[in-house]
Order: C-alpha cells, then structure tokens, then sequence
C-alpha cells in the first residue's frame, strides 16, 4: 500500500475544478490517498468553488486546499505541491491541471509502472498514439511545435521520449528528492528543466499514451516565449556537459558525489601524457597533489616510484608507493626533495590560496637537488573560448575545466612563467596542450579529430589555442651554492 497524492495545480479554474475532482477514480482508495489543490492567486473563485466541493460533496479521498498569496507561477505552484508531498511522507505524487486538459480518468494506469516499481517517474504522452493529439483538437501550431521542440532536446540530450510538453507527471518522492527541482524556473519550462534533472539523475523514466482534450479552457503560455526558454534550458544544460558554462541546478552529480570528477586522460595527448614521456623509468617522483592516483599507477606500472602528497589518499592506496597527509596551503612544505628526481604538479597551483609561497617553499625545499626537475600543468585562461565566452559577457565557472569552482588563481603562459622565475626557477621546457575532446565527444573519429586540429592551431598561437599549460622547470642555484662552487673552484684552479 503506497501514500499517494494527487496534486492539482489550479489558476482561475473556477469553471472546472469541481469537475476534475469528480472525476477523480474511486479505484485508488486501496491506496492511501490524499488530493491537494494549490491555488496559484488566481483573481476567480477557485479557492471558494473548492472549498464549496469539499464541505457539500462528500468525496472518497481526503482533500486538501491551499492558496498562495502571491502567484508564484507554474513552476512556482509545483515546488510547493511537491515540497508538500516530501514533507508528509507520500510515495507518489501526480500532477493533474485543475483546468480538465488531462483526463483523470487516466491516474490507475499511469500509476502502474510506479507501484509495481518499474519506474520512478511516469509522463502522460499526446503523442505515442498517432493522430489522437489532432484528434482530441490539439491545434496544429501546438501540435508542430510540439513535435520540433521534442525533437530538438531529444537530439541534445540523447534521448528518445515521445513528448517533452506534456503536463501529465507522476513522481516517486525519492525521485524529486535526487534532484534540486527548487533551484528551477517559476514559470511554464519548469516542466522541461525538471525532465533534464531527471535524466542526469538516470532515473527510469517511462511513458504512456494518454487522451487529448482541449476545450475552452484559456492558455496563459506565450508559445515564443516558452519555446525560446526551452530551447536556452535544454542547450545550457547540453553546453555544460563541456564545462563551458555551470548552473548548479544541472550538476545533478555534485549532488550525489561526482567520483569521476577528475578522469584519467592516458589514451591521447593531454596533460597527463606529456608528464608521463618527461619521467625516465626508475625515476623517483614526487606526486604532489596526486587526487585519484591515475598518473601514479601508470608510473609504477613503468617501474618507477611515487610518493604522493595530498589533503587524502587515493581510493586506491596501491597505486603509491608512499602518502603523505599534508595540506599544501600550510606555511612549511612537509618533504625535502633531495631524494627525488621528478615533481609532478598536475593541475594544483591554481588550486593554492598563495601560489607565490607555495612555489618559494618548493625553492627552498629543492636547495640540494641537483638532479630535480618540475613538472608544472594548469589551465590556460587565455584559450579562445574562454575569450569569446568573456566576449559575450559570460565568464561562468564550473565542476572542471579552466574555470573549475575550486580553481583561487588563473594563468596565462606569461604569468605562470614570471611566477616560476621570479622565485628562484629556470623554465626549460614550455608546451601547449590541447582540449581533452575524446573525453567529451569519445576516443573515435571525431574526438581525435578535434584533437588534431587543436594541436595544429597550438603551432600557430599557444597562447590562444592551447586549453593548458605545461612547463619543465629547474630550481636555480641558491647564492649559497653559488659562492661555495666559487669558493671550490678557485681553490681548485690555485693547486694547479
């Protein structure tokens, strides 16, 4: 027996709210069932008529209705609705329009899929059944929208639902409580936003032929409108799969832990290859800030050895030959590095509260390694889409990328070179690394296209074309040393 409520979202439905809460079926009492009507302000008796049906009507379930004193709008009306059924402990919520357009004749068996648990969400289609939208007086400006609208997001989200438009949903509570549905717009696109969440979510979405009726009742959507607002949200939530621009309702996997945040890059030219070419077998290396331990292993598995140093340890403590818990923001750096032949720093300065000190410390630390070479990543801040996004105004962080959330300082190859050199460095080696695209558009034939376009347009401008950064340096000698080598030589050149 599961708690469902049937939700209604009402707006100057004076006229048919009565008649869809009589046809509400009496099937459902099995169930602990419970209606609530919200009406969104609206300027009729909406609130009167309802209230009128629940004193004189004597109806089988337990109706509840409440009023916003502000209108709050489509999308508005429906968090609070869904809000009410988390709070009470529901099991399912179903949306119906207190206007009659959907049948609630139809409830029973849209709710099959849920209470058999083959879904957790279930939409209402008008267009699985070929023909009936037509025919139950859907006009054909709506119809054709419909359609290309449908089409349209299928195609960027990867999908293949049979209509996106539809106001005929049924949640499980556990699905909305997955996902932000409060962050969503007020108005008539919540439907669309909320259908995008879910997919992040991967939650089991089916659907079902339902009626189409249109009658008098009065719209109150601006087709343009809503369709130029569907078409940004179903695109914004597209480009930022690219990390080109973030909005925290889309980052449905920060919500749940996103473990892949930082993904191996091994099986094509990135950061993460050109390191591993630049460290002989055998090498020592210290692994600063080594995160998941994707470059470790693949070190070790040359034959080499890595100490990794970090806030925590990889997952997987095997792919280390050592740990150590530091936090590279505090004052002292915790390792001597005169052991060591190879520093890596994959993509960690700008992570630092204070790169100037942290690189200082690494001076410092490297006093006596005479062997010792720095492996230095991080994003460029002058590639080209970065500069068009600012161009046109948006200068967006995100979950990864050059302007990942996390990210305190940004570079470009003059300001990270002056950094390395103006605190005791020689740069030996400075590259250009392109975009990580087998990792948005896969390892086949177009990634690795990308990739080589990319990598040619690095031979014409680095500083405009490369996505990263990538320098080899050297700790220059301390005046110390300098002196003492001096010292030594003069010395030497008197026996002679």
């Amino acid at each position: 027996m599961k708690k469902i409520l049937i939700f209604i979202v009402a707006y100057n439905a004076e006229k048919t709210i009565q008649s869809v809460l009589r046809r509400i079926p009496t099937s459902l009492d099995p169930h602990d069932t419970e209606i609530l009507i919200i009406d969104d302000a609206s300027h009729d008796n909406t609130f009167k008529t309802a209230m009128d049906y629940v004193r004189n009507a004597k109806p089988a379930h337990r109706i509840t209705v409440l009023y916003n004193p502000v209108n709050l709008g489509y999308g508005g009306n429906q968090k609070v609705g869904f809000q009410y059924a988390i709070r009470h402990g529901f099991d399912i919520v179903a949306l119906i329009h207190g206007d009659g357009q959907y049948a609630p004749e139809a409830l029973p068996e849209l709710l099959t899929p849920l209470l058999s648990d083959r879904a957790d969400v279930v939409f209402g289609s008008r267009m699985m059944t070929r023909g009936a939208a037509r025919k139950g007086g859907m006009p054909l400006y709506k119809f054709v929208g419909n359609k290309i609208l449908t089409r349209m997001q299928n195609i960027l989200l990867s999908s293949s639902l049979s209509e996106f438009h539809s106001g005929y949903r049924l949640y499980t509570t556990r699905a909305l409580c997955a996902i932000p549905f409060e962050l969503n717009t007020q108005n008539f696109h919540f439907d669309t936003e909320i259908i995008i969440q879910l997919m992040l979510a991967k939650m089991r979405i089916e659907e079902i032929p339902i009626p189409t009726y249109y009658g008098d009742e009065i719209c109150y959507v601006n087709g343009l409108q809503y369709a130029w607002s569907v078409c940004k949200s179903t695109l914004l939530s597209r480009i930022q799969r690219y990390d080109l621009l973030y909005q925290k309702k889309f980052d449905i996997q920060a919500a749940h832990g996103d473990k892949n945040r930082y993904p191996p890059k091994l099986d094509f030219i990135s950061s993460h290859t050109m390191a591993l070419q630049a460290i002989p077998r055998a090498a020592k290396v210290l692994d600063v800030g080594c995160a998941g331990g994707h470059i470790a292993r693949a070190i070790r598995d040359a034959g080499g050895h890595v100490v990794g140093i970090d806030r925590c340890p990889p997952g997987d403590a095997s792919t280390l030959d050592d740990f150590i818990e530091a936090d590279l923001n505090a004052k002292l750096f915790p390792v001597s590095l005169e052991s060591f032949d190879r520093v890596l720093m994959l993509d960690v300065i700008e992570h630092l509260v204070n790169p100037e000190a942290f690189v200082q410390q690494l001076a410092t630390a490297s006093t006596h390694a005479t062997r010792l070479r720095f492996i230095i990543t991080t994003g460029n801040i002058a590639f080209f889409v970065t500069r068009f996004m600012l161009l046109i105004g948006q200068f967006n962080y995100g979950k990864r990328g050059i302007l990942d959330l996390d990210h305190k300082r940004l570079f470009t190859f003059n300001s990270l070179r002056n950094l390395l050199e103006q605190h005791g460095f020689t740069v030996n080696i400075i590259k250009g690394i392109p975009a990580p695209f087998p990792l948005i558009f896969g390892n086949g034939r177009i990634g690795k296209w990308l990739l080589s376009l990319n990598q040619l347009l690095i031979r014409l401008s680095k500083g405009l074309f490369s996505y990263q950064i990538y320098m080899e340096t050297t700790p220059m000698p301390t005046l110390d040393s300098c002196l003492n080598r001096a010292i030594d030589e003069g010395k030497r050149r008197q026996t002679e």
